[in-house]
């Protein structure tokens, strides 16, 4: 059986187009790095975070994130994706479960209810944030 460490899913990276968070930050833990861009942490503070618990993860609010919100439709606008692995096949006779790798676009994740998200055992590892989206969203 493979364990991960908590700290495994806790990054924060860039190339030229994009932001990679790690899904396991708290936007609270959001909040204090230096390495969260400014605007994103303003959009945070303003409309996503606003009416959540500040020590939920990344994880947890998108997992349960419905598409009547204020949120998800900043997070549409935003454009954000998010990495996810499927459970392509279940654990069978000792035969470890595999998962494959999918990036779900945010209204194609808000769509899936929790129970469809709990059947196809999916977990979201990672949001990715489009530089380009992040400038031209207005504050």
């Amino acid at each position: 059986m493979l364990v991960h460490n908590e700290e495994d899913f806790k990054y924060i990276m860039q190339d030229f187009e994009k932001y990679y968070i790690g899904a396991r930050y708290s936007y609270d833990e959001l909040m204090t790095s230096g390495f969260v861009p400014f605007k994103f942490k303003t959009i945070i503070e303003k409309y996503i975070a606003k009416d959540i618990d500040k020590n939920a993860t990344l994880e947890s609010h998108f997992y349960f994130m419905t598409d009547e919100g204020f949120d998800y439709r900043v997070c549409r606008q935003l454009r954000i994706r998010l990495r996810c692995s499927v459970l392509s096949r279940p654990h069978v006779d000792g035969v470890e479960d595999k998962y494959t790798e999918k990036i779900y676009p945010i209204d194609k994740l808000v769509k899936l209810s929790s129970q469809d998200k709990m059947d196809k055992g999916l977990v979201i590892r990672e949001l990715i944030l489009g530089k380009l989206s992040l400038l031209m969203f207005q504050v």
